[in-house]
């Protein structure tokens, strides 16, 4: 088995000056961009540990769980097999006593529970679990490392078992606004009750913890976990579907509005039944203009805000009414099923949009393009277009 180093890896590419025209070459771009992100991210830790952080340059100070996940899935190439073993241990090793998981490590070893450096929330954030074994797992498909595996699985088990949940139906739960973050890609949002796009989570990772659980002879355990994301997924779909918008809201209590980017993430995890899965591709193709922007997609409705409130213009910033690449894969894998050109043309201008601002955080309608190299931005994405490409392969 090759060490993996990153000298073995692809070569970054310069992104090309002429704007790219179809689908092949702007995912080629996207790849290539996503490695020079990486790769330009990395900062050692006080062990000597490479992390990678969200951004290039300055900005953050901490080795974000997430992000690095979302590194992974979508340009899992970019790492050698000895970061990938060791950024997992940094993960692993900082999960609390009780099992709680961190939302960031700071570059000198200290876990961060909270979001905003332990500013937000009064509890951990509520997605550490399930990102934890999605780093561990993504790690254990590539390095195959057994070691490491009979090292980190006890942890994980403890730490998904400490999730907080809501026990008639085992969805992901937030007792009170302001408990603890959800989803780190809404956490400056209040939600409370269930919350979708974590029980998505929670289905995803108790998959995967299923798998690894079998890697190491675990057969009665490996079963109860994918049992149980079967029961989580069924919640999910009787729950939050929305049969009047065709579209799964967000939570049960506080921000309990049609969701853009959990449904689209209920679909690329085939958590949407397949009549669900129309409703919300037909969705996306009639309301795409409100939906879109550069190829870049908000997070509610247009016009509609968290609470639930018409705005005048589909205006806004950062998570309340910003437009983001992050989860552009998911959203054309969905997109694709009403319409597979405009799904296509949406990949298409997201790289473009890149090639002349850069591969930002987010955009809004009133030209801001925050935090340009955002690892995220463009590694994501990469996952659900090879999906849907996949996909379309499998049905020729």
């Amino acid at each position: 088995m090759s060490s993996g180093r990153s000298r073995e890896l692809p070569a970054t590419l310069p992104p090309p000056s002429v704007p790219v025209d179809n689908l092949a070459r702007a995912i080629a771009w996207l790849a290539a961009e996503a490695h020079r992100v990486i790769r330009a991210s990395a900062v050692p830790m006080h062990d000597g540990t490479l992390a990678f952080p969200p951004q290039v340059g300055i900005g953050y100070d901490a080795f974000w769980l997430r992000d690095y996940a979302y590194a992974l899935e979508g340009s899992m190439a970019s790492f050698s097999h000895e970061e990938l073993a060791a950024a997992c241990r940094v993960f692993v090793r900082a999960l609390r006593a009780d099992g709680a998981a961190v939302d960031c490590v700071r570059f000198n070893g200290t876990p961060i529970y909270q979001p905003g450096y332990g500013t937000m929330g009064r509890e951990p954030v509520l997605d550490g679990s399930p990102f934890t074994v999605s780093v561990a797992w993504q790690t254990f498909q590539r390095t195959h490392d057994r070691r490491l595996l009979l090292e980190v699985l006890d942890p994980l088990v403890k730490t998904m078992d400490a999730m907080p949940r809501n026990p008639a139906n085992g969805l992901a739960h937030i007792a009170f606004p302001g408990e603890r973050c959800p989803y780190g890609f809404t956490d400056s949002i209040p939600k409370s009750g269930d919350e979708l796009f974590c029980s998505l989570l929670l289905v995803q990772a108790a998959r995967q913890l299923g798998d690894l659980l079998e890697a190491r002879g675990r057969i009665g355990e490996a079963q109860h976990w994918r049992q149980e994301a079967g029961r989580v997924a069924d919640s999910v779909r009787g729950v939050f579907w929305d049969e009047e918008t065709g579209l799964f809201r967000a939570t049960t209590g506080a921000c309990n509005v049609p969701d853009i980017w959990g449904s689209a993430f209920a679909v690329w995890l085939d958590v949407a039944t397949p009549a669900q899965a129309v409703r919300i591709a037909t969705y996306f193709k009639e309301h795409h203009a409100e939906l879109v922007l550069h190829g870049q997609v908000r997070h509610t409705p247009g016009y509609l805000d968290w609470n639930g409130r018409r705005m005048p213009v589909n205006s806004g910033d950062y998570q309340s009414g910003g437009f983001w690449a992050t989860p552009v894969g998911w959203f054309v894998y969905a997109l694709d099923l009403a319409d597979p050109i405009l799904a296509d043309q949406t990949v298409v201008e997201l790289v473009r949009f890149f090639q002349r601002r850069g591969t930002c955080e987010w955009i809004n309608r009133e030209g801001k393009c925050q935090l340009p190299g955002y690892t995220a931005s463009a590694a994501l994405p990469l996952a659900g277009i090879r999906a849907m490409l996949a996909r379309r392969q499998r049905q020729q």
